[in-house]
C-alpha cells in the first residue's frame, strides 16, 4: 500500500482529501502543522506529499525545497487558482505538479496516481539501457547522467524530461507533446511546467544555459536535442 503524506491546514479539506485517497486504497496521513508536516515528510515513510503553501510553522514551499534536497520523490504542491508566481516557484523547487484551489478530490487521486505510476515505473527500470546523444550520457539501470564526462545531479522529471528528449534526438517536441509524454496524458497540470523544467536542466547541463547547445529551442515549435 503506498502512504500519502497531505500537510493542509484547513481540517475539512484535509478530511475530504483523505476519505477520497483512503476510498482509492491509499494510506493517508493528514498533518495541519508545517513544522511537523516537514518532520514527517522527511521521515522516509511516505510515497507520494501534497503540500499546501501557507502552512502554520513552516510553509509548503519550504517543506518542498527540504524535502527535495533528501529525495525524489513526488510532490503536488496545492495554490490558489491566480497565484502564477507561486506555481513557477513550487515548480522551480522541485515540485512535480500543483493543483489550484477550489479543486475535485477525484482530479487530486487521479494525479496521485499518475505520478506514482511513473515514479514507480521509472525507479523499476531493470534493463542496462545506455542513452549517449553529444556529450550526455544517461545510464537508465543506474539512473544516472553524465555531460562530457561529469556526473549531473538531475530531479525525477528533469531526468525524465532529458531522457526522452535523448530518446528522440533529432526530433522537435512541442512544449505540449513533452508534457503528455513525460507528465502523462492523464495529468491535468500545466504545459507551461515544461519549459520551467527545461531552464533547470540547461542550468546544470549547459556551459552557458542562456546560449545552449544541448537542448535547442526550435522558434514557435518546440525543443530538441540536435542528434550527433
Amino acid at each position: 500500500m503506498k502512504n500519502i503524506l497531505i500537510v493542509e491546514d484547513d481540517p475539512d479539506i484535509g478530511a475530504l482529501e483523505r476519505d477520497y485517497l483512503e476510498a482509492s486504497g491509499f494510506g493517508v496521513t493528514v498533518e495541519q502543522n508545517g513544522t511537523t508536516g516537514l518532520t514527517l515528510a522527511l521521515s522516509g515513510r511516505f510515497d507520494l506529499l501534497v503540500l499546501d503553501i501557507m502552512l502554520p510553522g513552516t510553509d509548503g514551499m519550504t517543506i518542498c525545497r527540504n524535502v527535495r534536497a533528501a529525495s525524489d520523490i513526488p510532490i503536488i504542491m496545492v495554490t490558489a487558482k491566480d497565484s502564477d508566481i507561486d506555481k513557477i516557484r513550487a515548480l522551480g523547487l522541485g515540485a512535480d505538479d500543483y493543483v489550484e484551489k477550489p479543486f475535485s478530490p477525484g482530479v487530486l487521486v487521479a494525479r496521485i496516481k499518475a505520478h506514482l505510476a511513473r515514479y514507480d515505473q521509472l525507479k523499476g527500470t531493470v534493463s542496462h539501457d545506455i542513452v549517449e546523444v553529444g556529450p550526455v550520457r544517461i545510464d537508465t539501470a543506474a539512473h544516472t547522467v553524465e555531460v562530457a564526462g561529469k556526473p549531473v545531479n538531475l530531479r525525477n522529471k528533469e531526468y525524465e524530461l532529458l531522457l526522452y528528449l535523448a530518446r528522440n534526438a533529432g526530433v522537435v517536441m512541442s512544449r505540449d507533446q513533452l508534457y503528455e509524454r513525460v507528465w502523462g496524458s492523464d495529468a491535468y497540470g500545466d504545459a507551461q511546467t515544461v519549459p520551467v523544467h527545461i531552464k533547470r536542466i540547461r542550468q546544470k547541463i549547459e556551459k552557458d544555459p542562456a546560449n545552449p547547445t544541448i537542448i535547442e529551442t526550435v522558434r514557435g515549435a518546440g525543443y530538441r536535442i540536435r542528434a550527433k
